[in-house]
């Protein structure tokens, strides 16, 4: 068997970072409890808009409709794969209305993970974007890490790519394989307004937040379409958010 399939099989369900002191402590001090207006302020602030824009518009709706399958290439580390097969089934875990799962099969995958030396990043930024765009990417935002995603003219995304480097620390790593992979999803854009959200630049987690689980949740709701515009989508969220309030403390072991 190859080692993917191995690591999709055996490990998917293990905590994915419980032993990791930062990520620990993080997890142990972080903010549960949140009105309905701070939901509504981070969903629609990074699930329209972008935070490196390169074509199309940004003020629709954008989501997977159907099934995400991961497909991990590069170099093939066997403690990064395990990290990813974690991270991936704890994605899909907490989002119950996303079909999330690592293929071994890179025919069959939507979403790529790319794994590489940090020294090797700019290259491969280069690779997939081009020389001007990498140059215009590394002044703008000088990523650790990065992904990006290309839809079709109903808004519905087709094909995702991550980058990640696998020399990193382990935090730094989890790190950026949630927010990447997450922000393949869907919801791109980046905030400094928004103090719980691992889609801000000053924040790290390493781990699934809750606050990102509602951003996630909200957007993977079967009543928020890709294509839909702010105000649709501001109609449907009183009762998408006392929805997935329910469905996250019952995930969560929270109060409702």
């Amino acid at each position: 068997m190859p080692l993917m399939a191995a690591v999709f099989l055996f490990l998917a369900a293990t905590p994915v970072s419980a032993e990791i002191p930062a990520i620990a402590v993080r997890q142990q001090t972080e903010k549960k409890d949140f009105t309905d207006a701070e939901i509504v302020d981070g969903f629609m602030k990074t699930a329209f808009g972008a935070e490196y824009h390169l074509a199309g518009r940004v003020d629709r709706i954008r989501k997977f409709d159907k099934p995400v399958r991961v497909f991990v290439a590069g170099p093939a580390r066997a403690d990064r794969l395990k990290q990813l097969a974690r991270v991936t089934a704890d994605i899909g875990h907490h989002v119950p209305n996303l079909d999330i799962a690592l293929t071994s099969r890179r025919d069959d995958a939507n979403v790529i993970v790319t794994l590489v030396k940090d020294r090797d990043l700019d290259k491969a930024i280069r690779k997939f974007y081009g020389v001007d765009t990498a140059k215009n990417i590394r002044r703008s935002l000088d990523p650790q890490c990065l992904s990006g995603f290309r839809k079709n003219d109903k808004y519905e995304i087709e094909h995702a790519e991550v980058i990640l480097a696998i020399d990193a620390g382990d935090f730094v790593f989890l790190d950026c394989a949630y927010e990447e992979l997450l922000q393949s999803l869907g919801p791109i854009n980046d905030t400094d307004s928004v103090p719980w959200t691992m889609f801000n630049d000053d924040v790290s987690m390493g781990f699934f937040d809750i606050y990102d689980q509602f951003i996630l949740n909200i957007l993977y709701d079967p009543r928020i379409k890709a294509g839909m515009t702010v105000d649709e989508v501001r109609a449907m969220l009183p009762a998408v958010v006392g929805d997935v309030r329910a469905q996250i403390a019952k995930i969560n072991d929270l109060k409702p």
